[in-house]
């Protein structure tokens, strides 16, 4: 309340703020909040010995870091990507000043979402039993689940590769995809929203194919490739934007060799096999993969050279995006400087419309 005697006014109410913190989890805010209510504090009134109202205390709600939040109405306020990062949620409302007749007005009521998306610098991608997860257990010190049957990672799992001059690289096993996953089939249409904050993707396939059960169609590498694109693109297409590599596992299978080098074949002229699809099926573009190494996550072939290519393609693409930057930081001085040496107009010059 304001003062209206001594024109005094009233405090603000305390805002309420989303702020990012490492080492909080989403269960852990569920678990000390279980009513997800929160309010600031309230303005103090004014009065003789404190005309002006002291300010109500902020709330701040801690959340992890890859949080965005959205309204009710699916609206995104924002997204929190590092450390300490903050976003004002619900404004406080103004104490009584002479404004509005010496009254505090109220302040912003909202229910909002919080959805969690992973950072990783690798998103790996493939269907169910490609060995993402013993893929994830050889290059990082994670743990996640195997088992020689389809879906046993039931949530995205994250791990560190970490090299001998202790540079670190964060590599995110998602759940495996299914053909439909763009229309909620299966669960990896859960996790396609986390390979949207990842820097690269990373295909995992087995080299012998893909079939989901018996009533399922068998599935090639080559296909299997194919169908991943093209659910990617069904999700979101700016998806296929990314930088890509392809790990081809399972190599210490018998014949692997020589599916290897028929699957080279199709992948070096695509449009070769594209006929073989359906027209649904087929992706409006192919992905270019920047390296394909073939590896098996059982006996460790080739897992070194995936480790060297991933830090080499992630290098390579982090001073692409620098040079980018500094040409378009260049490009805009020149521009700033072309408008600045320009001759002003004459000062007594008159237009007229046509």
């Amino acid at each position: 309340m304001g003062y209206p005697r001594l024109g005094g006014e009233g405090g603000k109410g305390g805002d309420v703020w989303v702020v990012a913190h490492k080492k909080m989890t989403l269960k852990q805010l569920k678990d000390k909040y279980p009513q997800k209510r929160f309010v600031a504090g309230e303005g103090a009134n004014s009065c003789v010995n404190a005309l002006k109202g002291s300010r109500g205390k902020d709330c701040e709600i801690p959340v992890p870091v890859g949080i965005s939040v959205t309204d009710e109405n699916g609206k995104i306020i924002g997204e929190l990507s590092k450390e300490k990062d903050r976003i004002l949620v619900a404004e406080g409302g103004l104490g009584g000043k002479l404004l509005t007749n010496f009254l505090p007005l109220k302040g912003q009521k909202r229910v909002i979402h919080l959805d969690l998306k992973l950072i990783a610098d690798i998103g790996l991608v493939g269907f169910p039993n490609a060995g993402k997860s013993s893929l994830l257990s050889q290059v990082s010190h994670a743990k996640p689940a195997i088992a020689d049957y389809a879906f046993t990672t039931l949530q995205p799992e994250l791990g560190k590769i970490v090299y001998n001059d202790f540079r670190q690289i964060s590599v995110a096993d998602l759940p495996g995809l299914i053909e439909g996953a763009h229309m909620n089939k299966g669960m990896g249409h859960k996790f396609l929203k986390h390979i949207e904050r990842t820097r690269q993707l990373l295909f995992v396939v087995d080299i012998s194919g893909f079939q989901l059960s018996s009533q399922t169609q068998y599935r090639t590498a080559f296909e299997t490739i194919i169908l991943l694109t093209k659910e990617l693109e069904l999700y979101k297409e700016e998806l296929q934007t990314k930088p890509a590599l392809l790990a081809v596992n399972k190599m210490d299978l018998p014949g692997a060799q020589d599916m290897f080098h028929v699957l080279m074949n199709q992948l070096q002229n695509p449009k070769d096999f594209l006929h073989l699809f359906k027209k649904n099926m087929i992706p409006e573009r192919t992905v270019e993969f920047q390296h394909i190494i073939p590896i098996s996550a059982i006996t460790g072939e080739g897992i070194e050279e995936l480790k060297n290519y991933i830090r080499k393609s992630l290098d390579e693409h982090a001073n692409q995006e620098n040079g980018a930057y500094h040409k378009k930081q260049l490009l805009n001085l020149q521009i700033s400087n072309t408008i600045s040496y320009n001759e002003p107009p004459p000062k007594n010059g008159v237009t007229s419309p046509r």
